[in-house]
């Protein structure tokens, strides 16, 4: 079997690699990105770069499975043509099988939310795939680790609610897709990869003291005036609306979800926030 991960050169992609290699030696590996994959593992590299769709359909060709990382690109609307030139060029390369990574609380959003270009992808990846599995991801753990140190200073976690996310290690999103990608039984599947608990504002306030070492607190703010802190510290408008939307999706309970789905997949419990922060100071 041959599998391909598109987005081959993030964290995640180099992540679920790695997974593959170490638990399916008899899976054929392909990476694909706009740089090369240079891992110790067996892979093969194919440039593949979502802005050039005409890049896609050959670095696709003779897949049998196919996972779809997005971008980080932030800018209004790119994300969502992004995926579906990336769908497309699998669907006319032949892959018989296309794993999608999504978000919790997909749902129908227009530009600028963080989760409209989601929506677009999962409706086209439906509509147009002959077999498709979703895999929805809460917040990751890491991103809220880099939060927290790069906030220290303030000692201040802010949102625009007191919220609960159940935040999930890269690693175990990793382990779970990998799950997806060489197993069998998913097709047609939408699964939502969390953490094993949904912390409160004040419990990742205590997460974040420990972290790094500075006593941190939780504040709730407007909109407005969250916008208007990220505009001040310089972020671009289309960074501040994604952020901004995020903290929306928090308020509302969008990451307020905790599922078995990581254990089903991965043949492992999900890690806790505690413990994904204390592993990477021990790894600093």
């Amino acid at each position: 079997m041959k599998v391909g991960i598109s987005g081959a050169s993030g964290h995640l992609g180099k992540a679920v690699l790695e997974e593959i290699g170490t638990r399916s030696a008899g899976t054929e590996l392909v990476a694909i990105s706009r740089t090369p994959y240079s891992k110790g593992i067996n892979v093969e590299n194919r440039l593949g770069d979502y802005n050039r769709p005409e890049t896609l359909v050959s670095a696709y060709a003779g897949l049998d499975r196919l996972l779809i990382i997005p971008s980080a690109d932030l800018r209004k609307g790119v994300r969502g043509v992004q995926y579906v030139a990336a769908i497309d060029a699998a669907v006319a390369a032949g892959v018989k099988h296309i794993v999608l990574l999504s978000a919790l609380g997909t749902r129908k959003q227009e530009e600028p939310a963080n989760g409209a270009s989601y929506w677009v992808a999962e409706q086209h990846l439906i509509k147009t795939a002959p077999t498709w599995t979703i895999v929805r991801m809460s917040y990751y753990a890491e991103a809220f680790a880099h939060e927290a140190q790069m906030l220290a200073g303030t000692g201040l976690l802010t949102g625009l609610s007191d919220s609960r996310i159940s935040y999930v290690s890269r690693d175990d999103v990793a382990a779970a897709v990998a799950g997806v990608l060489i197993g069998e039984g998913h097709t047609g599947a939408i699964y939502s990869l969390t953490g094993p608990k949904s912390l409160t504002s004040t419990e990742r306030a205590e997460a974040a003291t420990r972290f790094t070492g500075k006593q941190f607190g939780f504040v709730v703010l407007t909109e407005e005036q969250l916008r208007g802190n990220m505009i001040r510290a310089g972020l671009p408008e289309d960074v501040v609306n994604v952020l901004a939307s995020i903290q929306t999706a928090f308020a509302e309970g969008v990451f307020d979800v905790v599922t078995g789905h990581v254990e089903q997949l991965s043949g492992r419990a999900p890690r806790p926030l505690q413990q994904v922060l204390d592993t990477l100071l021990n790894n600093a």
